[in-house]
C-alpha cells in the first residue's frame, strides 16, 4: 500500500481537486483505492455526493479496523472507495493532543487497511500543526500543489524548511504547479523560477481553466463529465508521473 497525502499549508491552491481526480485515476488502473477526507470543509465528501453515516470525526481515528470499515463508502466508481468527513474534523488537533503519541495515531490508524488497498488518498486540511505532523508521520508521498503567486510561493519555502527541520522519513516530497495561466508573464516567470529544482518540482502542470470549477456543478471527477478537457489530459500526465515516480523507488518483493 502507497499513502498519499495532498498537502499544502495554503488554501485554494487545487489540493481537493487533485486529490478527487488522482484517487479516480488511480481506480481506473484498477487498483483499489482510498480517498480519506480528512479536512472538515468535507469538500472531496461533496464531489462525490456522499454523506457520513455518523458524526464522529476525529475520533474514529482510534477506532478498530470494524468500525472503520463500517464508515467507509463505496463510490459510483469501481475500485474507488471514500472515507468521508465530517465538520467534526475541526477539533482534530486537540483530540491528538490528548493522545500518548500523537503523531502515530494517523499511521496506527491507515495501517489495517493495507491490505484492502493498493492506494490510500489523503486530502489534508490547509494547516501547518499537530495534525499536520501526524499526517506527515503516516504518509509515503506528500504532493503539494503550489500555483504561481508570492503567498503560494513563500508558504511552499516555510514548509520545505519545517519538513528539513522535522526529518520525516521515509518520506518522499513532490510539488507541481496548479492553477497555471499561461497568458500572464508573472505566472511564467514564477514557473520558471519554481521548477529550477527537478527533482522536487514534477513536470506535469494543471491549467486554470473553469472546467475545474465545474466539478463542483458534476460533482464527479473531471475526466468523468469532460475527458478530453485540457486539464484531464493535465491530471492524467500528473498521475502517470506520480505512478513512474512511486515505482521507481518502490523495493522489488
Amino acid at each position: 500500500m502507497t499513502t498519499l497525502a495532498l498537502y499544502h499549508l495554503k488554501g485554494g491552491v487545487g489540493k481537493t481537486a487533485a486529490a478527487v481526480n488522482l484517487a479516480y485515476l488511480a481506480a481506473r488502473t484498477g487498483a483499489p483505492t482510498l480517498l480519506v477526507d480528512l479536512d472538515p470543509q468535507s469538500s472531496a465528501t461533496y464531489y462525490f455526493r456522499v454523506k457520513p453515516r455518523l458524526h464522529e470525526g476525529a475520533k474514529l481515528l482510534i477506532k478498530n479496523r470494524k468500525t472503520v470499515l463500517n464508515h467507509i463508502r463505496a463510490t459510483e466508481f469501481e475500485d474507488l472507495d471514500l472515507l468521508p468527513a465530517d465538520q467534526n474534523l475541526r477539533k482534530m488537533d486537540s483530540f491528538l493532543a490528548s493522545q500518548k503519541k500523537p503523531l502515530t495515531v494517523i499511521k496506527d490508524f491507515l495501517a489495517p487497511l493495507k491490505k484492502d488497498y493498493e492506494y490510500i488518498f489523503l486530502d489534508c486540511p490547509p494547516t501547518l500543526s499537530l495534525v499536520a505532523e501526524a499526517i506527515f508521520a503516516a504518509t509515503d508521498v506528500l504532493l503539494t500543489p503550489v500555483i504561481p503567486t508570492f503567498l503560494s510561493a513563500r508558504t511552499h519555502t516555510q514548509l520545505a524548511k519545517f519538513l528539513e527541520k522535522k526529518r520525516f522519513k521515509p518520506l518522499r516530497w513532490y510539488s507541481f504547479i496548479s492553477m497555471m495561466d499561461g497568458r500572464k508573464t508573472l505566472h511564467r516567470d514564477f514557473m520558471a523560477s519554481l521548477r529550477q529544482d527537478e527533482s522536487l518540482f514534477l513536470r506535469s502542470i494543471i491549467p486554470f481553466l473553469s472546467d475545474v470549477e465545474r466539478m463542483g456543478i458534476y460533482r464527479q471527477p473531471l475526466p468523468c463529465f469532460n475527458p478530453n478537457s485540457e486539464a484531464s489530459y493535465a491530471y492524467r500526465r500528473l498521475w502517470w508521473e506520480i505512478e513512474g515516480r512511486i515505482s521507481q523507488t518502490t523495493p522489488a518483493p
